[in-house]
């Protein structure tokens, strides 16, 4: 209960943004009124500004127009606990976890593009498994920034766990040192970052592809889990760049970084309808320890709390 009640503090300060906004707005537009076809053109415009996607809140919107004519809900004031219910319904339960290896090392992958927030990302991933008493390696990939080897390497020492570099080499000879780093020094996670991708430039996204690919030939079934970091506060822009990185490298599930730094969190919604890819992590500050897996029931209660 303490756990639940601290990630829910968490969730509700990250999200204060989006509750101001979104939220204060909602209710006031639904204050005192029926449920009519104004109030639903109202109400699915509101959702659209607020990054739910028009997939979504043309969806949420037909589910209400049919409560109401079946009378389970019956004024303005009930969608509020109607949206609660129907948000909550977006996330089947099994496909939120981390797909660890049965055994030995479990490999995951982690891209973005530059500004995404992806080697602080990496950092609050590393941060959490280490929490968990799993020893983590960091394969420094991204061997075009000097700065990111730098400043991941800030973080692996504040941290805790190793890290392997070297800054301006070939990415893939990288993560090939790495897994062998990995292997003999029998760690439980390692996390690759790499090279921040332009997800229009189609040579870079080929690079992407190749480390993967030399992934899975030093490690049986690896990449365990390809996770795509993905910048709250940009929206719609977010859909684009999970779709085209679907296309090159399979991912497995979404980092969404800068939650708190945006007043539209329906993104989240955006994310799993339009591109059927799980949240798993959800970034809330600046810090490693500002990290949470992704819980619908806590998301959609501190959100409306």
């Amino acid at each position: 209960m303490a756990l639940f009640k601290k990630a829910f503090s968490k969730l509700a300060k990250g999200l204060s943004r989006t509750k101001s906004r979104f939220v204060g707005g909602l209710r006031s537009m639904l204050a005192g009124r029926q449920i009519d076809a104004d109030l639903l053109d109202d109400l699915e415009a509101t959702l659209i500004q607020a990054d739910l996607g028009v997939a979504a809140a043309t969806r949420i919107c037909q589910d209400l127009q049919t409560a109401h004519k079946e009378k389970h809900i019956a004024k303005g004031e009930d969608v509020i606990d109607f949206l609660k219910t129907e948000l909550k319904k977006y996330w089947p339960e099994s496909d939120r976890s981390i797909n660890f290896a049965e055994s030995g090392l479990t490999v995951i992958l982690v891209a973005g593009i530059n500004g995404a927030g992806k080697t602080t990302s990496i950092a609050k991933l590393a941060w959490q498994f280490h929490q968990e008493g799993k020893k983590v390696i960091l394969a420094a990939c991204d061997t075009f920034r000097a700065a990111a080897v730098e400043q991941l390497s800030i973080w692996a020492d504040r941290i805790g766990c190793e890290i392997i570099k070297s800054s301006g080499g070939d990415p893939a000879a990288v993560v090939f040192d790495a897994c062998d780093a990995a292997v003999a020094r029998k760690a439980d996670v390692l996390l690759i970052d790499t090279a921040g991708r332009l997800h229009t430039q189609d040579n870079l996204m080929r690079e992407l592809t190749k480390i993967r690919d030399v992934v899975a030939r030093k490690i049986p079934d690896a990449p365990h889990e390809v996770l795509l970091v993905l910048d709250a506060t940009t929206g719609q822009n977010a859909i684009n760049q999970a779709k085209a990185f679907l296309d090159a490298i399979d991912v497995t599930g979404i980092f969404l970084a800068k939650l708190d730094g945006t007043a539209k969190g329906g993104i989240v919604v955006a994310i799993r309808n339009d591109v059927n890819l799980p949240v798993k992590f959800v970034g809330l500050g600046e810090t490693y320890e500002d990290v949470e897996p992704f819980d619908p029931e806590t998301f959609v209660e501190a959100l409306f709390a």
